[in-house]
């Protein structure tokens, strides 16, 4: 099969387009043949061996974590899908190797959802890993009806969802982005703030009393957010382990096909958009990495595997 390899770790360089040997459908796993993928920024942190700390890599290794597509085939004891459904998965696996940039992929059942009629492949491939993050932080949060989130870099690929999902779930979200990007917090149905010096200020003018939460999607804005929050307050970060220290809760999230298929029914619905930038065929991965390693990008990068 077609796929893109990189045999060290390092930048967008070291990827290759090389031919694989499909990979082998095991107890519980589901085979899927690929139409597309998207690319998040760990996909390129993983590349350059961000996380050899935390996961094992075996070379010559297929990144990617984001998938859409058709089942191929299933193993034993996989009765939750048959051959030719439209399925997507956050595809992470414990070790770095068989990802989603190829023309197939194994993923665990569990983590596998069905993706309805409704949504496309591009954005079933783009919504994964950012909208489960999203959710798992609105979760590991308590979001309720009436309350005041505050939401850092809201108009990103895991804020946007999460201005959504918050405003969805009845909260009022103030979320942090720069001038250029204010609109679209608002069409997400949040109230922008301009980030950096002054921030407590901004969110004060907002909310007086301060906010019950704060979702923190960037890093570096712990002192701020803790000068905002009410007392009982809450906050969770996917970006700063310190928030540890404070009473706050580190979130690394899971896959998680469930909360998947309940995401692309929200999508399918109506209430949840995903924004896609533009799509690349799977030999431009290099191309895609440095776009979203460089910031270009106003939305998600999908990557064409076929159709």
């Amino acid at each position: 099969m077609r796929a893109m390899t990189y045999d060290q770790y390092g930048t967008e360089d070291v990827l290759q387009l090389t031919d694989q040997p499909v990979p082998k459908v095991g107890p519980s796993e589901v085979r899927i043949r690929v139409t597309r993928a998207s690319v998040n920024p760990v996909d390129w942190k993983v590349m350059s061996g961000g996380l050899d700390a935390m996961l094992d890599a075996h070379f010559p290794a297929i990144p990617g974590w984001d998938v859409a597509g058709v089942v191929d085939e299933v193993g034993p004891d996989t009765p939750e899908f048959t051959a030719g459904d439209r399925v997507a998965a956050y595809a992470r696996k414990q070790v770095v190797s068989g990802g989603t940039f190829a023309e197939y992929v194994t993923v665990m059942a569990d983590d596998v959802a069905h993706v309805p009629d409704e949504v496309t492949d591009e954005v079933a491939a783009a919504l994964p890993l950012t909208g489960l993050t999203a959710l798992r932080v609105l979760e590991t949060l308590a979001v309720q009806e009436g309350e005041t989130v505050l939401v850092h870099a809201a108009s990103g690929g895991v804020g946007h969802l999460a201005t959504q999902l918050a405003v969805t779930a009845g909260a009022t979200v103030v979320g942090t982005a720069s001038p250029d990007n204010h609109e679209k917090v608002r069409e997400a149905g949040g109230t922008p703030v301009e980030y950096g010096d002054g921030l407590e200020g901004r969110v004060r003018e907002l909310a007086s009393d301060g906010v019950d939460a704060v979702a923190d999607l960037v890093g570096e804005v712990l002192e701020p957010s803790l000068a905002v929050l009410r007392e009982g307050g809450r906050i969770a970060s996917i970006a700063d382990p310190s928030v540890l220290e404070h009473g706050g809760q580190w979130v690394w999230v899971r896959p998680d096909g469930e909360r998947l298929e309940h995401l692309l029914g929200e999508v399918a619905a109506g209430r949840l958009r995903v924004d896609i930038d533009r799509s690349f065929p799977l030999e431009e991965l290099p191309e895609a990495f440095r776009v979203s390693r460089e910031g270009e990008a106003q939305g998600k990068l999908v990557i064409v595997v076929a159709d």
